[in-house]
């Protein structure tokens, strides 16, 4: 197998203080915005990130009622597990069982214990998808580029959200650019188990499946199927009444959950209903786009330039396709996502060097009222905005074919002026 093979040769597009292993480092330095943003940052900088990050940290645990409620769900199976109980009688626990023994541990700590855990874990887990997402593209985890991703994330809505209630969706937020990052070293099983570990915990991400069959990785394919099946078949055989998941968690799910749930649920078949589309119309045209948004990928993915920015977009495409046509799709579930896509901005032709992928994000920004739609049984149809704008800026990224510029360091002396159209 070649190294072009692997998909980690063709780095093309990457400005060479990336490609060098850190920031600033080529000769004369690259005079684009993206070399500024590859520059180391300034300990100012660095400090006012976490500074950030810990301020918002403590604001949510003095305050919000809401800390820990989605991961609470969680908990509470497994403290019926301990109990003898089925942790499926919950309609609202809707992992696999491998989920249920994963939470144990939490289910032996107190109430304070948990709000804690729920944050940092959160938080900390958010972090270190960011930072695979950097090293997918080779970007130093000091740069401006790094330090400013964490401080747009405390201004950004679904990360104090699923920060908030601690979701697991945070598992896929890690998994998915730490699969990346092993595939984009041709450790392609690694990224198979990376990514059966996740689907043990919460299968979301299932599309990611097909990123293996893309790339004919059958071995990988395999362990990220057995892993998740063998630890819920052992889980299975512990607790009580584990086919409860069959007869009322999958039906639960299916039919996209309950009123609890649909006013937050940004998919395209679901605001369709909302704004008057009959059901079977609604949904038929979900499914739709949603197949297109797979062929996307797939073009994507046959395309002759490979890389890192492969490994993303197609990514990062199967899972947009996904949430439009999931039931429910929530606003958190951006961040599995967005971190790969955004580290991707270090190469030429990326998806974040357009700017509707900044006017996507737009509705996400904390601190603004948007008319009508503040109310909280309105809120999807901003989520929705984000995600169906980034869904489609990212499809056009896939299918479009351009030409990528490489961007050379400077020697000293040389002409220092900007490239045009390097950004």
């Amino acid at each position: 197998m070649t190294a072009d093979e692997a998909g980690i040769s063709d780095v093309k597009g990457i400005s060479e203080p990336a490609r060098a292993g850190g920031p600033g480092r080529a000769a004369g330095g690259d005079p684009t915005p993206v070399g500024w943003l590859l520059a180391p940052a300034s300990w100012v900088l660095r400090a006012v990130a976490l500074g950030l990050l810990a301020v918002l940290g403590v604001q949510m645990y003095r305050t919000s009622p809401n800390v820990g409620m989605d991961n609470d769900f969680v908990v509470r199976a497994a403290r019926t597990f301990l109990d003898g109980g089925a942790p499926y009688a919950d309609k609202r626990f809707l992992y696999l069982p491998s989920a249920v023994l994963a939470a144990v541990p939490e289910a032996l700590l107190s109430r304070g214990q948990l709000r804690m855990l729920v944050l940092g874990v959160g938080m900390s887990a958010v972090l270190a998808g960011w930072w695979a997402s950097l090293r997918i593209f080779k970007v130093a985890s000091g740069s401006r580029l790094a330090a400013l991703g964490v401080v747009g994330l405390v201004f950004f809505e679904p990360f104090r959200n699923v920060v908030n209630i601690g979701n697991w969706t945070l598992a896929s937020v890690v998994a998915l650019p730490l699969a990346l990052l092993c595939a984009r070293r041709a450790r392609w099983v690694t990224a198979g188990l990376v990514v059966g570990l996740a689907l043990a915990v919460k299968p979301m991400l299932v599309p990611l499946l097909l990123l293996f069959v893309f790339a004919r990785r059958w071995r990988a394919l395999a362990v990220a199927l057995v892993v998740p099946v063998v630890a819920s078949v052992l889980a299975a055989l512990m607790m009580p009444r584990p086919g409860m998941f069959f007869t009322r968690t999958l039906p639960f799910l299916l039919d996209g959950q309950d009123a609890f749930a649909r006013p937050f649920d940004a998919s395209l078949g679901m605001i369709l209903t909302r704004l008057g589309v009959p059901e079977t119309l609604a949904y038929g045209a979900a499914a739709a786009v949603a197949a297109v948004g797979v062929g996307c990928a797939w073009l994507r993915w046959r395309r002759g330039e490979r890389g890192p920015r492969r490994l993303a977009e197609t990514a990062a495409m199967l899972m947009l396709a996904a949430f439009l046509v999931s039931r429910p799709s929530f606003d958190h579930y951006l961040l599995v996502v967005l971190p790969p896509l955004l580290a991707s901005v270090a190469v030429a032709g990326s998806v974040p060097r357009t700017v509707w992928f900044w006017v996507a994000l737009v509705p996400q920004v904390s601190g603004f009222a948007w008319p009508h739609l503040e109310a909280i049984q309105r809120r999807a149809f901003r989520d929705a905005a984000t995600l169906w704008l980034l869904a489609a800026v990212t499809a056009r990224g896939c299918v479009r074919r351009r030409v990528v510029p490489t961007v050379t360091p400077v020697e000293p002396g040389q002409d220092r002026t900007p490239v045009r159209g390097a950004f």
